[in-house]
C-alpha cells in the first residue's frame, strides 16, 4: 500500500473529487479524516470508505471550525502527513457586473482563505514531524480561464500561485507543496460552471478539452496520490485536464 500508516485530511470530502481523493488514500494504507461543511455527509462518507476513516464537520471558511476539526482529527488519528486542500464553490456562470459582494466573498473564504487557515493548522504539526505534504485543487480556470467565471478564476490563480509560493518558503521544513489543476468534472459543481445544465452546454464543455471528455474524481485522486507518494516533487501545479490547457 502507497501510503501505509500516512495520516491523511481531505477537505470538501463528502462528494465528489474529495470523496474520490479520500476513498483512493485509504485504499492504500492512510488514516483518513474526512472534512466537510455538510458534517453528517462527512461522517457517511467516512463510514463508506470504512478501513478507520474519520468523519468531521467543518466550515473551511471559519478559523474556529478549522481549528477544532485538526484538534479532532489529531485526536483521533496522530499528527497529520497530508493535508490535501479540496474544499471549493464557484459563482454561477454569469456576466461579471452580475456578481454580487456576497458571493465574491464567498469564493475567495472557501476557495483560498481556507488554505489560509488550514496551513496555520498544520505546519505546526508538519514541521515537529520534520516533514509533510499540503496539495491544493487548483483548476484549469487558474490558467486559461472561462468568460463567465471571472471571480472564480481569479480565486483559481490565487490557489495556484499560492501553491508555489508556499513550496518555496516552507521547503526548509521538509513541507513539499503541490497543486493539482482540474479540467471541470463531473462533480456537484458543474452545473454551477456552466449556468445550466443542459446538453448543449455540456457538450461545448467537452469540446474545449482535446481528449473529449470531461474529469472523474477517480483522475483527481490518482493525481493526488501519485504526488503525496513522490518526496522529491514540490511547487507542482499538476494539469489534469485532457490537454485543456495546451
Amino acid at each position: 500500500m502507497r501510503l501505509k500508516d500516512k495520516v491523511a485530511v481531505v477537505t470538501g470530502a463528502a462528494q465528489g473529487f474529495g470523496y474520490g481523493i479520500a476513498e483512493t488514500y485509504a485504499r492504500e494504507g492512510a488514516k483518513v479524516a474526512c472534512l466537510d461543511i455538510q458534517g453528517e455527509a462527512a461522517k457517511a462518507a467516512a463510514a463508506k470508505i470504512g478501513k478507520g476513516a474519520f468523519g468531521v464537520a467543518c466550515d473551511v471558511s471559519r478559523a474556529e471550525d478549522v481549528r477544532t476539526a485538526f484538534e479532532k482529527v489529531t485526536a483521533a488519528l496522530g499528527p497529520v502527513d497530508i493535508l490535501v486542500n479540496n474544499a471549493g464553490t464557484s459563482h454561477r456562470n454569469k456576466p461579471i457586473m452580475e456578481v454580487s459582494e456576497e458571493e465574491f466573498d464567498r469564493v475567495f473564504d472557501v476557495n483560498v482563505k481556507s488554505i489560509f487557515l488550514t496551513t496555520r493548522a498544520v505546519v505546526p504539526q508538519m514541521r515537529a514531524k520534520g516533514g509533510g505534504c499540503i496539495i491544493n485543487i487548483g483548476s484549469t480556470a487558474g490558467i486559461r480561464p472561462r468568460p463567465g467565471l471571472v471571480w472564480y478564476n481569479a480565486s483559481k490563480g490565487a490557489v495556484n500561485l499560492g501553491t508555489k509560493a508556499m513550496a518555496i518558503e516552507l521547503a526548509a521544513d521538509k513541507i513539499r507543496v503541490c497543486g493539482v489543476a482540474p479540467v471541470a468534472g463531473e462533480t456537484p459543481l458543474l452545473a454551477t460552471f456552466m449556468g445550466e445544465d443542459t446538453p448543449e452546454k455540456r457538450a461545448a464543455f467537452k469540446a474545449s478539452v482535446p481528449l473529449g471528455r470531461l474529469s472523474t474524481p477517480q483522475d483527481i485522486a490518482d493525481a493526488c496520490l501519485f504526488l503525496a507518494e513522490h518526496d522529491f516533487l514540490t511547487g507542482v501545479v499538476l494539469e489534469v485536464d485532457g490537454g485543456r490547457c495546451i
